[in-house]
């Protein structure tokens, strides 16, 4: 493994375990630039944790805006590519496997629309994020395995926004360091659970009924995902969904308490469920 490899898989190692075990278990040819894919996007997802500036944030992700143009400019060789191990293999595979400029685009725009609104008015409008910060990841492995098949790519939307508000339910926390409420506003006022609840993480009935209906929307995209017949080959590349199951599963143990310690403790038996059902061949 070459060292700009070796740094992608350590910083999807550090930032995202989830994703990087189930990554592990993919195919020799793909699990590399889908290391790469998971580090761009752990780069981009983390911007607004690094610091607690909107404008230098700001600048980091049109750093990787403007990366992205230039590595899709015509007749362009990775001398011109900024001088960052990320940009320099995202370069190298998007050459290689003749990726879509758009879906990368979407990942960076997701995280920049957020850092602006800070808030997501609806349900419906964190489905939508979720689609955008994503799934696009989805559909750029499976441009990489050379699968192009409708059912795969409906799999790919379906689970790309059971992740997406996983992740929002997983985050409430950390949000809440930034000052930031990502629960959809229409549910909180469905419940009135005010932001100020949200932010000083205090429990209660109308809350846990919050998290309730966010995470059956994400059960939903999830069993939706699960229920759609799609090429074996691509089955690798949605094993992820049994982090999310396992979450959701966790959720539901502790009576859908957002606060509760128990969600951010690891999982011992992640390793072993994603192996099984990577030799399974199911996700």
């Amino acid at each position: 493994m070459c060292l700009s490899i070796e740094y992608c898989a350590n910083i999807v190692k550090q930032y995202d375990y989830e994703n990087f075990m189930a990554t592990l278990l993919m195919t020799k040819s793909v699990r590399s630039p889908a290391l790469v894919l998971r580090a761009f996007n752990v780069e981009i997802a983390r911007v607004q944790d690094q610091t607690s500036d909107a404008q230098t944030a700001a600048f980091r992700l049109q750093f990787w805006h403007d990366t992205v143009k230039t590595i899709y400019q015509k007749e362009q060789n990775i001398l011109n590519v900024p001088a960052n191990p990320i940009a320099q293999e995202l370069f190298k595979v998007c050459v290689c496997y003749g990726l879509q400029k758009r879906q990368l685009e979407k990942l960076i725009l997701s995280r920049s629309n957020l850092l602006n609104s800070k808030h997501f008015k609806t349900l419906e409008d964190i489905e939508k994020y979720a689609e955008d910060s994503v799934s696009p990841i989805y559909y750029l492995l499976l441009d990489i395995l050379g699968v192009a098949n409708v059912n795969a790519d409906h799999a790919a939307s379906h689970l790309g926004k059971a992740q997406g508000i996983t992740n929002i339910l997983r985050s409430v926390r950390i949000s809440n360091y930034h000052k930031m409420v990502t629960l959809p506003m229409d549910i909180l006022m469905k419940y009135s659970v005010s932001q100020e609840d949200v932010l000083r993480c205090i429990d209660s009935e109308n809350m846990r009924n919050v998290a309730y209906e966010v995470a059956s929307r994400a059960n939903s995209h999830l069993q939706k995902a699960r229920s759609i017949e799609v090429p074996t080959i691509s089955k690798q590349i949605f094993l992820p969904a049994i982090a999310i199951d396992q979450f959701l599963s966790k959720l539901q143990k502790v009576h859908f308490n957002l606060f509760d310690n128990a969600l951010h403790v690891n999982t011992p038996t992640l390793p072993f469920r994603l192996y099984y059902n990577r030799v399974i061949k199911k996700f």
